[in-house]
């Protein structure tokens, strides 16, 4: 088991399901976490920051709230995102289109920009950044959830390249469906849809991708950076 004893996390969009139990498991595994979303999140963090990730101010301050009251930043999980209307991209708004690319995709930049340079400063530290199964097979009336989680991937890649010697490694994972994520908006006949697309013929559950959220933060993860992590049960096939 990975341990993360005296890290300090900061995980965005701790509200979510999939937030709270990457938090959790975190913390679990001995860090302390700061959690970063737009209202402070009645979650047992131990710190909680109201934060807007796409405005670069916000983000700064929370960096500033976050060091003076940990000291150090070790770890950052870009997880805060939206998915937006379902509908083909004709039909999608500019407003909807830019809302989930800022929230998504400019909102993982921001974060990462911010702390990558404390973290290269303290000798090293980990970006995981959540993107999507749906950033690589581009499914129909998810467009710009689809091309938001493919940038985060492409950013990931980019990133672990640039900072590969700086000793701060940048990866991504990349789930399908999880559950009481779209699954609790899906219908019955979607969601054995989506299930049927997955070879082990169920759904990802939150814990699944917190256990590899915090491998990636570790230091057993020591060798692999801009690397994708698929968790699909079987479904990925590139």
């Amino acid at each position: 088991m990975p341990t993360l004893s005296g890290k300090v996390a900061v995980v965005t969009g701790g509200q979510g399901v999939l937030g709270k139990a990457i938090a959790k498991r975190l913390k679990e595994d001995g860090a302390r976490v700061a959690v970063w979303d737009l209202s402070a999140p009645p979650l047992a963090a131990d710190l909680a920051v109201t934060v807007d990730v796409t405005d670069q101010s916000s983000v700064e301050r929370a960096t500033i709230e976050t060091l003076a009251t940990f000291g150090r930043i070790d770890i950052l999980v870009n997880n805060a995102g939206i998915q937006g209307p379902f509908v083909e991209a004709i039909d999608l708004s500019l407003e909807d289109w830019r809302k989930i690319i800022d929230i998504n995709l400019t909102g993982t930049f921001v974060c990462s920009k911010a702390l990558v340079t404390h973290m290269i400063a303290a000798g090293g530290g980990r970006i995981v950044n959540i993107a999507s199964l749906r950033g690589k097979e581009a499914p129909v009336k998810t467009s710009a959830y689809n091309a938001s989680k493919a940038g985060i991937i492409a950013l990931t890649k980019t990133m672990g390249r640039e900072l590969a010697a700086s000793g701060v490694l940048v990866n991504c994972i990349t789930p399908t469906v999880i559950d009481g994520g779209l699954s609790d908006t899906a219908t019955a006949d979607e969601l054995q849809a989506l299930q049927n697309l997955i070879p082990m013929k169920r759904i990802c559950r939150p814990e699944e991708v917190a256990s590899m959220t915090s491998w990636l933060a570790s230091e057993e993860c020591s060798f692999s950076t801009g690397a994708v992590f698929d968790i699909s049960g079987g479904r990925a096939s590139y």
